[in-house]
Order: C-alpha cells, then structure tokens, then sequence
C-alpha cells in the first residue's frame, strides 16, 4: 500500500497542475469585430482582440506613456526625420518565421500600400525603411512627425508574419499570423473567436491561459447577465445605467477608466453626391443650429448615467491639448432656430444612421427629441455596426453616430477624420488651411508648441463641423472577482499578459 501511495500522490499532483494550466479566458464583446487584418481593421472591438493577438512595435501604460513591445529601444535624429529602433531578438511569428528587421520594413510598407489599407494615413509621413541589421530598423520621414510613436503604439506597429501576409493577400484577415501571446484558431462570424496559446511567445511567463474565447454579445443586458452567471470572466462596455448595482455585488469587480477618444456625429459635408441633398451638409449655420439644440450635459446624463464627460472637442476639457479658445457653446434654441430661418431651412429633415450598440441607439433618440425643439426632423436608421461602417465609407449617409476609441496622441483624434482624402475621413471635410495646420501640428515636437496649432485648427473644424463631438466616456469593465492582473489603460483595451484566474 506504501508503494501505490508514493506513486499515486505524484502522479495526482501532476494531473492537479494540468488541470490548474489548462485554463481558458472567456471575454464578452459589445460588437463583433470587422476584419482581423491591422493594415485594413478600422473597428474598436477589433483593437481588444489584437490586444492578444498581434504584438506592435510599441505599447502605452497606465499614464499614456509610450513603452517597449517589440521595440525595445529608440532614438530620433537631430533634425527629427529619422528614428532608429533597435528590435526584440528571439521572436518569432505564429507559424515559426523569424520577427527581425526585415520583417518591420515589410509592415510598415504593406501598411503604406495595400489596397484599402486604413493606416495608410497615420504613416503618410515615413518615406522608406531601412534594415541597419537583423535587430535594427530606420524609419525615414519626408518631415517631422511627432506622433509616430503613438502611432507604432497602435495598429500601425502591429507586425503580422511576412510569409502569410503573402499567401493570403487581402484574405488575410480570415486567418490572421501575429507575433503575440495567442495564435488563431478559428471564428464564427457574430458568434465567437477561438485563440489558442503561442508556446513561442517573446514573454511567455506572463501568460497564464491555455486559450481565449471573445463572445460578441451586442445585449449590454445579457452580457452582463453571461458574467453574473460564470459563461464569461471579464465583460467590457457595461451599461452604464448597470454600474451602481454591479459596484455594490461582491460576486463581481469593476474599472472605470475615462477614454481618451470621443462619442459625436459624423456629418456627409463632401463625402458623397448624398452631402448635396442634406440640408446638414450644404449648410454651416445648419450645423450651427443642430449643435446648439443639443444639451451635452444632458445627453450624458439621460445616453450614459453621467459615466461620461460633456465635450466639443476631439480631446476632453481636462487634456492637456484642449483648445479653450473653443468653449463648449450652450444650448441656444433661439439662436438654433434663428440660423434655420436665416438658411431658409426652418424645418430640416435628415436621417441620423446608428449602429445597433444600445447606447448609440440612446444618443440617437436623444438628439432627435433634443432637436426636435429647434425644428429639426430627425429619423433614423440604425444598422449592425460593420454595415454601418460600411454605408459611411461609402458615403451612404447624412449623419452616423459614431464614436472614436482615441490615440494617445491628439493627432490621432483629428488628422484621419479631417485631413483631405484620408481614410478615415467620412465626412469628406476637406480644406486647404486645416490640412496646412494639421500637418504644422505633425512637424513639431514641443506640446506648448503644438497646442497654439491645435487652437488654430480648433477655431476653423469647430466652425465648419464636419464632426459635432458629444461627449467622452468612461470605459466601464465587470469581471470576475478570481481574475487578477487587470490593467486600467485609457485606450480601453484589455491586456491578457498578466491576468491571471484563481481556481
């Protein structure tokens, strides 16, 4: 009996630490992303999913500081229009190929070229790369760019497997090879995302799970409900009305983060033949009067449970690039209805296209009755996200309710939404004098600096308001009390290096 008992305690012990590794992450979505490719993805959801998918070059911290991932050191040149990097060694992509130098020259062109690429605009400035050394790269810039950084802190310095990006061309997406902690199993478009463990990983100890699933589940109700009943660990984007009860359960924990991006309404001004027909969009004092209809600190407090602050720009009051030349205006209905009759307008009607996400469908309602006071007659037409974003790529639109998950630096917030002909630019805005401000904004590198611009292209994008900003969230995470490891990064993205799930 001794000799089964001295075996069978070991041989227990190692099935009882098979059992604690072999542990799977579950994640509740609000959307279901759009295309797992970080050259073509444009989606916020899409980020959370990369988050343990594709590593970038580089990250940001709790505090928006710019910090080492595959990158593990930089330096700017003299006349800032070069910056070399040295690169990790020793990692590899999900299907064995060496990440190095090489493999950096190849994404950041693939990001500059492919058709239909959506980082095309955040990397305009970097004219060509060059391969120093397996572990060293040379990004050359055509002028100053102070917010590459930031942008290599993002989808822009996601780094996916040369080799498959090849095969696969633009279906790349639907099998996606990255460097991160997990690798592509499968996915069932609007049901789940199936990642598995990289063995390979660069930071392997900082892994702690076998496998993820990402469920989108649209219902904030039944996301919430799949958390309390233990189908899912972590949810994100709570309802906001849900947060006092979840605060008060035990059975759950919470993080509350302010974004660093911004909730408004995109307006067609010259994005298509459609910006002709909408009275919104031939006409600034239109838009004038639209804006001065709506109570920001209402919308806030009725769309969000006041877990938001009220803002007009694409930074909150409280950043430090906040241009106070700008105030937020007060609600004017007078004024509002004095600008109508001014454009011969008194009684516009367009159509305001929501995504199907409930609190896009609450701001909606909101505006169309807050508006309804100066005399606007608003209908609207919600559609699934992707699609969505599809009608505003396209220009299928008059007004689209869509929110921005933020960079850490401003020019993210502004340069692709404004800029001329830049991708994500559905409003086709397009003027010479912003364009020649934005890009000034891009060549320094002192934020006192950079702020007087910022005031400039405040003054004229706020006057011609090709976007009306709302307001700024709060990210608003529940998980499970036995989960541990959770960073509270504003750019609202869930790390999984790091977390860990009790028994």
């Amino acid at each position: 009996m001794q000799f089964k008992r001295l075996i069978l305690v070991p041989l227990l012990l190692a099935l009882g630490a098979l059992t604690a590794q072999a542990q799977t992450l579950r994640i509740g979505l609000a959307e279901d992303p759009d295309v797992l490719d970080p050259t073509l993805a444009r989606s916020f959801v899409g980020r959370v999913v990369f988050s343990a998918l594709c590593d970038k070059l580089l990250d940001i911290d709790e505090k928006l500081n710019i910090v080492p991932q595959l990158a593990t050191s930089w330096e700017w040149s003299a006349d800032s229009k070069a910056l070399t990097m040295k690169l990790r060694q020793g990692v590899t992509f999900h299907d064995g190929e060496k990440f190095d130098a090489a493999a950096v020259k190849y994404n950041i062109e693939r990001h500059k070229t492919m058709p239909g690429s959506n980082r095309r605009g955040e990397l305009a400035p970097v004219a060509s790369v060059d391969v120093l050394d397996p572990s060293t790269v040379r990004l050359n810039l055509s002028a100053p760019f102070s917010p590459l950084l930031a942008q290599l802190a993002d989808r822009a310095g996601m780094m996916v497997s040369p080799k498959a990006a090849k095969a696969e061309g633009d279906k790349f997406g639907a099998h996606p090879v990255c460097s991160g902690p997990f690798k592509f199993v499968e996915r069932v478009a609007q049901d789940r995302m199936v990642f598995e463990r990289y063995a390979n990983y660069w930071n392997k100890g900082a892994i702690h799970f076998d496998k993820v699933i990402y469920t989108p589940i649209p219902d904030a109700t039944v996301r919430l409900a799949n958390l309390r009943s233990g189908q899912l660990d972590f949810i994100e984007r709570v309802a906001s009305s849900d947060m006092d009860k979840i605060r008060a359960d035990k059975k759950l924990k919470t993080s509350r983060i302010t974004e660093i991006g911004y909730q408004g309404i995109t307006i067609n001004v010259g994005k298509s033949e459609m910006a002709k027909k909408n009275p919104l969009g031939r006409d600034a004092r239109v838009r004038e009067a639209f804006e001065l209809s709506l109570d920001r600190q209402g919308l806030v407090q009725v769309v969000m449970d006041n877990e938001a602050v009220a803002g007009n720009q694409w930074v909150a009051p409280n950043n430090q690039f906040y241009a106070k030349n700008v105030p937020m205006p007060k609600r004017d209905i007078a004024r509002a209805k004095a600008l109508l009759k001014e454009a011969g307008v008194p009684n516009p009607s367009f159509t305001l296209v929501t995504p199907t996400t409930s609190d896009a469908q609450r701001i909606a309602l909101v505006v169309q009755a807050m508006t309804r006071e100066a005399g606007f007659d608003v209908k609207i037409q919600a559609a699934e996200f992707a699609t969505s974003l599809d009608m505003a790529d396209k220009g299928n639109f008059e007004a689209y309710v869509l929110a921005w998950s933020g960079r850490a630096d401003p020019d993210g917030n502004v340069y692709s939404f404004d800029a001329c002909k830049q991708p994500l630019n559905y409003s086709g805005y397009c003027d010479a004098e912003t364009d020649a401000l934005l890009n000034q904004s891009r060549a320094l590198r002192d934020p006192a600096e950079r702020k007087k611009v910022f005031e400039k292209v405040a003054a004229k994008v706020l006057k011609d308001r090709p976007i009306v900003y709302l307001y700024h969230r709060n990210w608003l995470w529940a998980y499970s009390p036995k989960l541990s490891g959770v960073r509270e990064i504003p750019d609202g993205l869930l790390r999984v290096s790091g977390l860990k799930l009790a028994p």
